[in-house]
């Protein structure tokens, strides 16, 4: 199909839609398929047709309660990271044709605004821009080195090693010269990740005797712990730390999928006293100015077989609310996104 054939063709605009705000666990029936008139772009926006879209943890947070976007409401498009290819422009600076990323929605067309849009020129396949060169490998590289400030001969602790950040962290984290120690949930991942990814010890978050693996693994404690889970494992790690630890607070995908996330922190100072720990969270954000840095060093780690992108891409924007609903259960093995459509 040529990009031309793609600007004349239909005129409707297929987009799941937020049915029913959960009670509890995420499922499928949440959302609705609709299909609305295809939008067109007002004056500094651009019309994208969606190439790939990004399933991540977050978007179960996002019906909680209001964060750093509106709470999720029915009827309400669902959001989500995506790479599109611009069809129609009406700002400065992108043309059609051209590769763009940001939040165009689980959608086939997304209008937006062309100043909150990044200009991709790919010359490696289009699903590693979501993956090792995107949001996650970013958010692993600043979160990992620079948060957690990780130095040769420490031990890395790192959850959900086996999902999209956790398996670059743990990748990362072995070219900066660590012992790497990956918590997961299967036995499969566990396999995957010291056969194949290099780390030096794994072990389940749903082993009863979890405490001790983790002892075991981390004889002398952890130096960095970088949590994408919270919850008990969090819990657990904080007495797997070594003297002077730092906890990298990612995310809490535990907390995720329920609408009675756990709370309390009256604990906490005393492990971190004990050990004095320091334990911080992260904005992505937080680095803007230095992307292109560290951009440079992922290009130059994949380009040379240092870095393997994990991915998990699946056909059909069909498949987007049960892909959510199996990473939220840890079905996924690295980056899960969704093909929309192919770049013309």
């Amino acid at each position: 199909m040529t990009f031309t054939s793609i600007q004349r063709m239909t005129q409707q605009n297929r987009q799941w839609r937020v049915a029913t705000v959960p009670n509890d666990r995420l499922s499928a029936s949440n959302f609705t398929l609709e299909t609305a008139d295809r939008p067109e772009p007002a004056p500094g926006q651009v019309l994208c047709r969606v190439l790939l879209i990004s399933i991540d943890a977050a978007g179960r947070a996002w019906f909680q309660a209001d964060t750093y976007r509106r709470a999720l409401r029915p009827g309400d498009v669902m959001p989500g990271f995506a790479i599109g290819q611009v069809v129609a422009s009406r700002c400065d600076g992108l043309s059609p044709g051209d590769i763009v990323s940001g939040d165009l929605g689980w959608q086939e067309y997304a209008v937006a605004d062309g100043t909150k849009l990044d200009r991709i020129q790919p010359s490696r396949p289009l699903p590693n821009y979501l993956s090792v060169l995107g949001v996650t490998g970013l958010t692993a590289f600043f979160g990992l080195l620079e948060a957690g400030g990780a130095r040769p001969g420490e031990t890395v602790v790192v959850s959900a090693a086996a999902g999209a950040t956790g398996s670059i962290v743990g990748q990362i984290a072995r070219l900066a010269g660590c012992r790497v120690v990956g918590i997961c949930g299967s036995p499969e991942k566990q396999r995957f990740l010291t056969e194949t990814l290099g780390f030096d010890a794994v072990v389940n978050h749903r082993d009863p005797t979890l405490r001790e693996a983790l002892r075991s693994a981390c004889p002398s404690g952890a130096d960095v712990y970088f949590d994408n889970v919270g919850g008990r494992t969090l819990e657990v790690m904080m007495g797997a730390m070594g003297h002077g630890g730092r906890i990298v607070c990612c995310g809490a995908v535990s907390q995720y999928d329920t609408n009675a996330p756990m709370v309390g922190v009256r604990g906490v100072p005393g492990y971190l006293i004990l050990r004095s720990l320091t334990m911080r969270g992260f904005l992505l954000s937080d680095y803007l100015p230095r992307y292109g840095a560290g951009l440079k060093v992922l290009e130059r780690w994949l380009a040379d077989g240092s870095l393997r992108p994990m991915e998990e891409v699946l056909e059909g924007l069909e498949e987007a609310p049960e892909a959510l609903v199996g990473l939220l259960n840890g079905a996924n093995l690295g980056k899960r996104m969704i093909r929309v459509a192919a770049q013309a």
